[in-house]
């Protein structure tokens, strides 16, 4: 049994069978074999590596003319490893002697030679991993030719482990049966966690080496409330993550006995408990889960799929399908928030050095006007199937959200023209996700319909850590107090001129920081569809002055350790059987 620590990305425990993803997303099942296939599997083997020589020894010439010697070398180590027989026979053996097939048996033999590498004391060789998993890859890239697995057609429950995963192909894993993920890299607020977050799956990331450690069919548990994901686990193990299990299954029982109630304090605020969605089909669960309407909609989701960007027709369906969905209750849908680690790297010449300072977002939106205009005009058509707000997101500036109004106006001309019709008075707003906007809020709260703070990019702007990376996520927190007074300031400002304010970035969903919130003056919070009824529960059991006196003692205290602490210690009194 083997231990590993990571970072709590979402939620739960997880139990099952590993599938083993590779950087080219390989799934590498537990497959046998039988004794009529073993020539053919060893064969397969042979013909592997041959073709591997063969195409490492052309790029090496082809490197040679186009760069010199020295670079040309790199793939002398790659050569002599594939030319030398000891890591051939180890795979056939294994073909011959437990009837693997050809691809598990080379990522078996693979793997066992990366983990000793990683134990080795050398920085040098032990950096030589990298070079191993080239190798792998490149060998199961010949074995199983260019087809790779569908996740959707997964016949029993499985723990993905793979390097990582975008949040295209995250967003994937919503209809597979797939319940938990584990990741080499990643941070709690990467866009492929709040997926995670969202979808419900237990999930730990920032796993160091975790896919080097573990061979597909490796039974594993992902502890997603503690950040572990345990390899091989004894029966002792095994039977007390199930006991827990049960213990999650019966929490989640008790808090859906809350769906119906409303979110009402103790001396009668009211709170509105709206739901995050990436596509249309979430929108019946949120409402299962008790959802007020949906508070974002992350439309960029569209464009992520295969098939290439969403027709009109298809943004309007999917819009028109949410809107009908929420029966009435309103729906926030925020133009596309493309860029950073979404789609425009993947169909740029050159990659951005700084993606996430770089042309993302709504400037991503007002570059690409052809773009932006059909989909707003997807938006208005749809407007008129129910009650729909229009955000923008990562605004800096009111010249930008001006400029954005004049697209929607063109949008409103253009359908004017076809005589099609739409919501002319759709309310539009804006998140609040950089120091600018915060900073100028109360200009902004002038012109806008509504406010939205999205903390997830704030939080990475105003402490200047990249939310994304494993290495720097111990500095990544809402609980800084600079972050409490800028949404503290935010929440005055739009109180103040009776502007709306709701917070839609993932702290909105945390019950560590739900008191606070509601004590620094929010009203309004939207989340992932599976934190509402706890959110609801700690709301129910408070009253506002209580909160307030939270809210004041946090803002006081000049570490996020203490307000962590702090709030940690209050929660729990209210809430002393969550894993917070």
């Amino acid at each position: 049994m083997e231990i590993l620590r990571g970072i709590s990305v979402s939620p739960g425990i997880a139990i099952a069978e590993a599938v083993v993803l590779d950087a080219e997303e390989y799934r590498i099942p537990r497959r046998f074999t039988g004794l009529e296939e073993v020539d053919e599997q060893c064969d397969i083997i042979v013909r592997a590596f041959a073709a591997s020589i063969e195409e490492l020894t052309a790029q090496r010439t082809e490197l040679h003319g186009h760069v010199g010697q020295d670079a040309a070398d790199i793939f002398n180590w790659h050569l002599g490893v594939l030319q030398a027989p000891q890591i051939r026979e180890q795979i056939t053996e294994l073909i011959r002697e437990k009837r693997y097939a050809a691809a598990y048996a080379t990522s078996i033999v693979m793997r066992t030679y990366q983990r000793r590498f990683l134990k080795m004391q050398d920085r040098l060789l032990a950096e030589r991993v990298r070079d191993v998993q080239d190798i792998e890859r490149r060998l199961l890239r010949h074995i199983l030719g260019e087809t790779r697995e569908d996740l959707a057609h997964l016949t029993r429950p499985v723990a993905i482990v793979a390097h990582d995963l975008s949040p295209s192909r995250t967003a994937q894993l919503s209809k597979a049966q797939v319940v938990g993920v584990a990741l080499d890299v990643g941070g709690a607020a990467s866009h492929t966690a709040i997926l995670l977050r969202g979808l419900g799956r237990p999930a730990v990331l920032g796993v160091k080496d975790l896919s080097s450690h573990i061979s597909g069919g490796d039974t594993i548990i992902i502890d997603g409330a503690n950040g572990l994901v345990v390899v091989a686990p004894d029966e002792p193990t095994l039977a007390q993550y199930r006991s827990q299990q049960q213990t999650y299954v019966r929490i989640r029982d008790e808090l859906g006995a809350l769906r119906d109630l409303p979110a009402v304090t103790q001396d009668g605020a009211t709170f509105k408990l709206l739901a995050n969605i990436e596509f249309p089909h979430e929108v019946p669960v949120c409402l299962e889960q008790g959802a007020d309407g949906v508070g974002l909609y992350r439309t960029e989701f569209l464009y992520l799929r295969e098939g290439g960007e969403p027709s009109e027709e298809e943004q309007y369906e999917a819009y028109r399908e949410a809107i009908e969905s929420a029966g009435g209750k309103p729906v926030t849908i925020r133009t596309f928030d493309l860029g950073a680690d979404k789609y425009t790297q993947e169909k740029s010449f050159e990659a951005e050095p700084n993606p996430m300072l770089g042309l993302r977002s709504i400037r991503y939106s007002l570059q690409r006007l052809d773009m932006f205009k059909v989909q707003l005009r997807a938006i208005l058509r749809a407007s008129t199937a129910g009650p729909v707000r229009l955000m923008f997101p990562l605004i800096i500036s009111l010249m930008e959200y001006r400029q954005a109004r004049m697209v929607l106006h063109d949008a409103m001309e253009d359908l004017d023209d076809m005589g099609v019709p739409f919501r002319r008075d759709i309310v539009t707003g804006i998140m609040v996700e950089t120091p600018a906007a915060a900073i100028q809020c109360r200009d902004f709260a002038r012109e806008v319909g509504f406010v939205s703070i999205g903390t997830n990019d704030l939080v990475q702007y105003l402490l200047a850590v990249d939310r994304g990376n494993e290495r720097v996520s111990r500095f990544y927190t809402a609980a800084h107090p600079a972050v409490l007074r800028v949404i503290h300031d935010v929440i005055r400002t739009c109180k103040k001129a009776g502007v709306d304010c709701s917070l839609c970035g993932e702290t909105a969903g945390e019950p560590l920081y739900t008191m606070l919130l509601a004590g620094l003056g929010l009203r309004s919070f939207s989340m992932a569809p599976h934190n509402i009824p706890e959110v609801k529960k700690l709301l129910r059991m408070c009253t506002v002055k209580q909160m307030e006196r939270v809210a004041r003692r946090a803002l006081s205290f000049e570490t996020e350790r203490q307000v962590v602490n702090y709030l940690r210690s209050q929660t729990k009194k209210m809430l002393p059987d969550d894993p917070i």
